[in-house]
């Protein structure tokens, strides 16, 4: 906008220019004088009756008669006259005055026409952003009216829905997907974005109705990216580990290799495995390698690959030493310091994920999770949760107060400071967000009851929070 503003000021003044200056500064009259003329006439004459009598054309007394007949007429042509004093103006448009007229009204007129004419809007990326919003909101208006009149048209109330959710009108998106009917449950990709929207209006919670409806999907199409995705963090939260890591499994079947979704599919892989226990431990204690031997201490050996048909150990080796590699050529990629940190806590190399998430900055003060993750590291690391893992927690806890590992960490940090009515305050939000009758609920009913004990609370009396 900037630019194009300079331009046009430049050509404009050019142009004044050009068409002011002979108006300003008009050019000095350099007429022929008639005296000089005549004489060059008269002289031209004189030369020819030269000639005339030479040839003998005309004879000496009439060439004399002659001359003397052109030297009067030149004498009465070249007398002097009174020089005519130059014009005066007396009119009102001065050249001065026709000049500033031409700069005063050919910038407004110009801009004038433009702004009559042309698209000023075109060439301010805010206004053309907002120019476009607003055009694809008086369309997205345009269908909720024609729907209204024409209520029976469950793809165009689907499109109206999807087009809210864009828009972020979550609320008129629900009613949309609703009056959609049964075409939503006919279509996995509008199940899937009926779950995201129902789960985005329930503060990213997918269990319930969300859930239900992923499921759906997947019994249509087993294979769906965002279904899979969806399910899968749905299991990871509610500890169900295994399941997030079939369900991420059968999503990297089906993401571009190598691609940062896949990289990213590949560490949360890593990470639920390693709290389910699942083959990376497995093999590794078969394997009889102790931990830090050689040059490949950390790396997780060799296992049969049907034992994880889309994910290897050897797989994840690889991946993070590119993952690495990379970082080291772009180290402001923060989110891929995060990938990292989650891959070496995997592989148990903890000064280098600390590291790496030390280096991922502000983005861990953002998210809950990555708050959580980077506490349990520095606590396994210290043999202590106390000091700055638990104000990690704390914070994490301020973002999300029902993060599940959050609430966890901070019982155990209460529960060691004998602090047992915390501890106990901490763990029954955690029996809130876990399936009942699950291990982990059993799990934490068990400490409880433990912290109780100790604490002198009575199996039936409520901690104060």
């Amino acid at each position: 906008m900037t630019v194009f503003i300079a331009i046009a000021v430049l050509l404009t003044v050019l142009a004044l220019a050009w068409l002011v200056r002979p108006l300003l500064w008009p050019a000095a009259r350099s007429g022929v004088s008639s005296e000089r003329l005549n004489a060059s006439i008269y002289r031209d004459q004189l030369e020819t009756l030269e000639r005339d009598v030479a040839r003998g054309v005309i004879s000496a007394a009439d060439c004399e008669a002659t001359k003397d007949e052109l030297q009067l007429r030149l004498l009465d042509d070249t007398a002097d006259s009174a020089a005519l004093p130059p014009p005066a103006s007396t009119g009102f448009w001065s050249g001065r005055r026709t000049a500033a007229a031409i700069a005063l009204l050919l910038p407004l007129g110009a801009g004038g026409m433009y702004w009559w004419l042309g698209t000023p809007a075109a060439i301010d990326p805010v206004a053309a952003q907002k120019a476009n919003n607003d055009q694809v909101a008086t369309m997205v208006d345009t269908l909720a009216a024609r729907l209204k009149a024409n209520p029976d048209n469950p793809k165009g109330w689907a499109m109206l829905a999807r087009s809210y959710k864009v828009m972020g009108r979550f609320a008129e998106a629900e009613q949309a997907f609703v009056k959609a009917g049964n075409l939503v449950n006919t279509e996995p990709d509008l199940l899937v974005d009926y779950a995201d929207l129902l789960a985005v209006r329930a503060n990213n919670d997918i269990e319930g109705k969300p859930l239900e409806l992923v499921n759906k999907a997947l019994a249509l199409n087993p294979q769906h990216p965002m279904g899979l995705m969806m399910s899968g963090v749905a299991a990871y939260r509610r500890s169900d580990f295994t399941l997030a890591v079939k369900q991420w499994e059968k999503l990297l079947t089906v993401l571009d290799p190598g691609s940062p979704d896949a990289q990213q599919v590949e560490a949360d892989i890593a990470d639920a495995r390693a709290k389910a226990g699942l083959p990376t431990g497995a093999a590794k204690a078969a394997s009889g390698a102790k931990p830090g031997a050689g040059a490949d201490a950390g790396k997780l050996p060799p296992v049969d690959p049907a034992a994880a048909p889309a994910m290897t150990p050897e797989k994840i080796n690889q991946m993070i030493d590119g993952l690495a590699a990379r970082l080291k050529a772009n180290p402001d990629d923060l989110a891929g310091w995060i990938r990292l940190g989650r891959a070496y806590k995997v592989q148990g190399r903890l000064a280098e994920a600390e590291q790496a998430y030390g280096k991922a900055g502000k983005l861990i003060d953002t998210d809950a999770d990555l708050l959580t993750q980077y506490a349990d590291l520095l606590a396994t690391r210290s043999g202590n949760i106390e000091g700055r893992p638990l104000a990690l927690v704390n914070k994490a806890l301020v973002l999300n107060p029902k993060h599940p590992v959050a609430l966890m960490l901070a019982g155990t940090a209460a529960y060691r400071r004998s602090d047992y009515a915390q501890a106990v305050a901490h763990w029954e939000k955690v029996l809130a967000v876990l399936p009942p009758g699950s291990p982990d609920a059993k799990q934490v009913e068990a400490e409880i009851a433990d912290a109780r004990t100790k604490g002198g609370l009575g199996l039936a009396q409520k901690a104060k929070p």
